[in-house]
């Protein structure tokens, strides 16, 4: 038999090097076949929306159309008469983008009036699935809640299912709503970054606690579910430790949950609380983040936060409470049960009337 060849000095190196290389090489190429895929449908639908407009064309050529090229090219996948349909709609939601080369679409000829600026871009556009484009579609006719959840996609690198999640859990109207003081204490923009990095409320509808429960089982359910709880927190959290231990003077404290925040390059402080939001919950994360800070923190990381979780809130006296502490700390609140929409609330049958309903069968 023969000897294995002696593994050369740093090979483990190399390997690393040439796989990173390779996964990177095959994302650029599914990216490229995705923008193709969306240029071509929007100059499909470009062509049809021009054909109907001048030449007077019905909706009937639509079916016919699907008919000839799934005989023509019975190989080619994605043209139903129902997805042609969706690629003329694709058009008319972005007629006025242009797909062309960035440095072109950049240089204006000269003495040409400079034609408003889109909401939606070229990129943006290209760098989406179909089938989240769909989605967003059928879900937001307001362009620019619609430009939000393309770009939070993009940023996060959200998944249909995700998407289509954050779309139920109405994450716009949530996002960077936390009552803060980061205004006062974290200089612009960090201030800025740091309000937008918060929501209010969390939505823990993964979980299965019932009331009344404690602190410790809200938490140990947040754990057993890092990866949902990391996807509600949202892009750029990174789970340091639960019940962190800090000694100070002599005497030790644990801290409920502690994260990294990858973007904003500090440590986030969270403290559970069941209830109310207390003023004197405050102080005792302010007291959280100053040890994080001095024991923690790295020359290069910017000031520690602290967020407090509690299931209701008078943003007065979250205000309040805050205005007084030097660190910067935010108030939100969380729900473990996701409200019922007023439409289908009202269509399901009360107690009374399932109890109606069983009395009349027995």
């Amino acid at each position: 038999m023969s000897e294995q060849p002696a593994t050369p000095m740093n090979y483990a190196e190399l390997l690393t090097d040439i796989k990173q290389r390779i996964r990177a090489a095959q994302t650029r190429a599914m990216l490229a076949v995705n923008a193709e895929l969306i240029r071509l449908y929007w100059e499909l639908g470009q062509v049809l929306d021009a054909r109907q407009k001048t030449e007077g064309w019905g909706a009937a050529v639509i079916p016919l159309l699907a008919r000839d090229i799934r005989n023509d090219l019975p190989e080619i996948k994605g043209f139903s008469e129902r997805n042609i349909k969706r690629m003329l709609a694709f058009y008319r939601e972005y007629a006025r983008v242009e797909f062309v080369p960035q440095a072109v679409a950049q240089i204006e000829p000269a003495g040409k009036v400079p034609q408003p600026v889109a909401l939606f871009s070229s990129d943006t556009l290209l760098a989406l699935p179909w089938g989240h484009h769909l989605l967003l579609m059928e879900k937001f006719k307001d362009a620019q809640t619609r430009h939000w959840y393309m770009r939070a996609t993009l940023a996060n690198g959200w998944s249909r299912s995700v998407l289509q999640m954050q779309i139920e859990t109405a994450a716009h109207t949530r996002q960077g709503k936390a009552t803060s003081n980061f205004a006062l204490r974290l200089p612009s923009p960090q201030s800025d970054l740091a309000q937008q990095a918060l929501k209010d409320p969390y939505l823990f509808d993964f979980l299965t606690l019932t009331t009344p429960f404690h602190e410790r089982e809200l938490e140990t359910g947040l754990i057993a579910h890092l990866e949902k709880f990391l996807l509600e927190l949202g892009q750029g959290f990174a789970f340091v430790g639960r019940q962190y231990h800090v000694d100070v003077g002599d005497q030790d404290f644990y801290i409920d949950l502690l994260f990294y925040h990858l973007h904003l390059r500090c440590f986030i402080v969270i403290e559970l609380k069941r209830g109310a939001f207390k003023p004197e919950y405050a102080g005792k994360i302010n007291f959280y983040c100053s040890v994080v800070d001095d024991v923690l923190k790295h020359a290069s990381d910017t000031p520690t936060i602290g967020l407090i979780l509690c299931q209701t809130q008078n943003e007065v006296i979250a205000e309040y409470a805050l205005r007084g502490v030097d660190k910067p700390i935010g108030v939100s609140t969380f729900e473990l049960t996701r409200a019922l929409p007023a439409e289908l609330k009202s269509s399901l049958p009360s107690i009374e009337q399932i109890e109606r309903e069983l009395g009349d069968t027995t």
